[in-house]
């Protein structure tokens, strides 16, 4: 490719891939951009930050503004596209500027058993995606990163904030940070891989099926926490933590 801009979450994905550019192509030839949005959890942009030092990358921090678009808002079935829209637009203008060749993501095969409308203004701007070109999969990632040293190769999977609510419930800025702040907790209980569905006043908790148990005998903290951020009801999801469970009321739909 020559030279890559980076659409870079600090996510197991596009770490691998921005190691990996940063091993091949100068310096000159590299940029990471991290968004800045609501949408995104500010530990997660600080923790983007802290991995591109490490890696000796050029890192930008870019406010995307997905919050001011009526179609992303309303939260329909292709939410996503306006959301990648906005957000690879803008890559796209800062890789003219600095005169790259290429915007890349860390899309793999794995990604493509999910329903995934963002990728139709991935498309329609052009932006590739290596890992997925390369055959990659998920756990080839997670191999390849432990073996490369990165501290990233169990991460769970990184999700917009937005994937939490149920489509056609309007998205805000106070969801979501109330969204942010019941797994910021559940995390600072000691569950990585965890979910938490909102449903207005009432909330949906997925984390492993190994740890509900754990879960169930933290429950009284949990409660107190979540009806504290404004869920009158906790719920706990008996499947367990799974990536896209919004996605099932659509699979059932075409049944």
């Amino acid at each position: 490719m020559g030279s890559v801009l980076v659409a870079f979450s600090g996510g197991v994905d596009s770490t691998l891939l921005l190691k990996v550019a940063s091993l091949v192509l100068p310096k000159d030839k590299l940029l990471a951009v991290t968004a800045n949005s609501a949408a995104y959890p500010k530990e997660e942009l600080l923790n983007a930050s802290s991995i591109a030092r490490r890696l000796g990358v050029r890192h930008k921090v870019i406010a995307t503004y997905e919050l001011k678009e009526k179609s992303f808002i309303a939260n329909p079935v292709n939410r996503c596209y306006f959301c990648k829209y906005e957000l690879f637009s803008r890559l796209r203008n800062l890789a003219k500027k600095f005169k790259l060749n290429f915007v890349v993501d860390g899309t793999s095969l794995s990604d493509k058993s999910d329903f995934r409308p963002g990728d139709k203004a991935k498309q329609e701007l052009k932006v590739r995606s290596p890992l997925f070109e390369a055959g990659f999969t998920k756990e080839d990632i997670r191999k390849l990163s432990k073996s490369l040293g990165l501290g990233t190769w169990d991460k769970p999977t990184l999700a917009c904030l937005a994937s939490r609510i149920p489509y056609g419930t309007k998205i805000s800025h106070q969801i979501l940070k109330r969204i942010n702040r019941a797994e910021t907790h559940l995390r600072h209980l000691g569950f990585r891989e965890v979910r938490l569905r909102h449903y207005n006043g009432l909330c949906r908790i997925e984390v492993s099926k190994n740890d509900i148990p754990r879960l169930i005998s933290k429950r009284n903290r949990v409660v107190d926490k979540l009806k504290k951020l404004g869920y009158n009801y906790v719920t706990l999801d008996l499947e367990g933590y799974r990536t896209g469970s919004m996605n099932e009321v659509l699979r059932r739909a075409e049944k």
